[in-house]
């Protein structure tokens, strides 16, 4: 349950937030809440949007504050230089990602996949995932109507190469019918 993403090469992690004193450094806002996770990360790429060319940089240094990563980035050397980097998009080689455990998935395992109930019911497609304090929420878009999901319990009953499958309680469905 981390990052987001569409390109199979590379995942969306997260996007710098602020400049954080006068060397250089950035806040990183980590789409996963898993700010620990930068800290293993010696290379990120930056972007000013999703469909931007991503350009690489070394990773210096890295620690945690609060719900932020700070990041030394190689070449970024004063305050005027970070704050040119605020609002891009911050990528990871799909490569350098941390292993994951049993039951565990990033969110671009699941964007664009085609989204049914373990009856098989078609939702639609999965167009985003957010994190929420409780749990991950799936969106999923279908003839322009929008289907939120929490992904909690045991409501994702398995991902394979095209599709997510759900065991969804009921009238969940007709709760989003309301939104």
């Amino acid at each position: 349950m981390t990052a987001a993403g569409t390109d199979t090469g590379y995942v969306l992690v997260g996007k710098v937030a602020k400049p954080h004193g006068i060397r250089g450094e950035i806040k990183v806002y980590p789409y996963s809440g898993q700010q620990d996770n930068f800290l293993g990360y010696k290379k990120i790429f930056l972007a000013a949007g999703e469909d931007e060319a991503r350009i690489p940089y070394g990773v210096e240094s890295s620690r945690v504050q609060g719900k932020l990563a700070l990041l030394k980035l190689s070449g970024v050397t004063t305050r005027s230089a970070a704050e040119l980097l605020v609002g891009s998009a911050v990528w990871l080689l799909r490569r350098d990602l941390p292993g994951l455990k049993k039951g565990e998935y990033y969110w671009s395992d699941l964007v664009g996949k085609r989204a049914v109930t373990d009856e098989g019911r078609e939702l639609g497609r999965v167009k985003s995932v957010m994190a929420t304090a409780a749990h991950d929420i799936l969106t999923v878009t279908d003839h322009g109507h929008e289907y939120l999901i929490p992904l909690a319990g045991e409501i994702l009953v398995r991902l394979d190469e095209n599709e997510v499958v759900l065991n969804l309680p009921p009238g969940l469905l007709e709760i989003n019918k309301g939104l």
